[in-house]
């Protein structure tokens, strides 16, 4: 296992952790506001999936069907169907060191051109960040016990 497929590995994995948490709270939790990010934990878990979903399909080049599914359930299944595009995504591009290759944003306006290397590390980072702030919201919220997200955690769970 390279350091890649750690990388994205242990981004699925602890976001998949939150959403399990979370399915275990009641909406009033789940759409209370909080001064942080994107305001609620669904909101919050609904922007990192979504993030996933874009960023692949924009490197892939298809259509970008933007998914309002919110409720946890679905949102344990939209992560199970973006993580493995990003990983197919992530094998092409190292199978062939296309690390520097150029794609089309076309979302940006004007449309920019991006690395499919720094496109990948930006989803791995936007979503750390935002889970981030979903576990502050689940702390304030006081649930207990959290887990701590990092690669440790994840590689010992996997073992």
């Amino acid at each position: 296992m390279d350091l890649l497929d750690r990388l994205l590995a242990h981004d699925a994995w602890t976001t998949r952790q939150l959403l399990e948490i979370c399915a275990t709270l009641p909406d009033e939790q789940l759409n209370h506001e909080f001064e942080i990010g994107h305001h609620t934990l669904r909101a919050t878990l609904h922007h990192i999936i979504g993030n996933m979903e874009i960023w692949s399909a924009l490197m892939a080049g298809d259509p970008i069907e933007r998914q309002t599914y919110q409720a946890i359930n679905g949102m344990r299944e939209r992560l199970s169907v973006a993580e493995k595009r990003l990983q197919s995504i992530a094998v092409k591009v190292q199978a062939t060191n296309g690390w520097d290759d150029i794609w089309i944003d076309h979302l940006d306006d004007p449309p920019r051109e991006k690395t499919f290397g720094t496109a990948l590390a930006h989803i791995v980072t936007h979503s750390m960040h935002h889970r981030a702030q979903v576990l502050y919201m689940l702390r304030l919220s006081g649930v207990q016990p959290l887990p701590e997200g990092d690669v440790f955690s994840w590689e010992n769970n996997i073992k």
